[in-house]
């Protein structure tokens, strides 16, 4: 498999308060704000049109479990089916199944340190 990672999908932090959080990113920074975060649009090197999620957390969530982290970091791939069956192969702790939405498909994996990571294939072509 050639290209495992193409791009970072999204960064999520956990948030002490996260409208709070937003607000202050939009009054200050310009960030366009929505119940999710802010999603930032840019191009790859073909001209697609491709995405970046920001997002705080409440401090409570459960999302990144079992990291202990107050962030995960969401990367974009191409083929994760492929991609899980690869990283199991190579000894990688997977966490959880494979989940499909009408925007893409997202897997969970642990790196090194224990840090949990979302690997999500977008779907449809406003997201690539």
């Amino acid at each position: 498999m050639k290209n495992r990672v193409t791009g970072i999908g999204g960064l999520f932090f956990k948030s002490k308060d996260p409208k709070a959080t937003k607000d202050w990113y939009k009054t200050h920074l310009g960030f366009n704000t929505d119940d999710y975060g802010c999603t930032f649009w840019w191009k790859d090197k073909e001209g697609n049109d491709c995405s970046t999620q920001w997002s705080p957390f409440p401090e409570n969530t459960s999302y990144y479990q079992p990291s202990k982290k107050a962030f995960m970091f969401n990367y974009r791939v191409e083929n994760l089916h492929e991609l899980i069956k690869i990283l199991k192969e190579e000894g990688v702790t997977i966490v959880g199944e494979i989940e499909e939405y009408e925007y893409g498909k997202f897997g969970w994996i642990l790196d090194n340190e224990g840090n949990k990571i979302e690997l999500w294939e977008p779907i449809d072509k406003a997201f690539m």
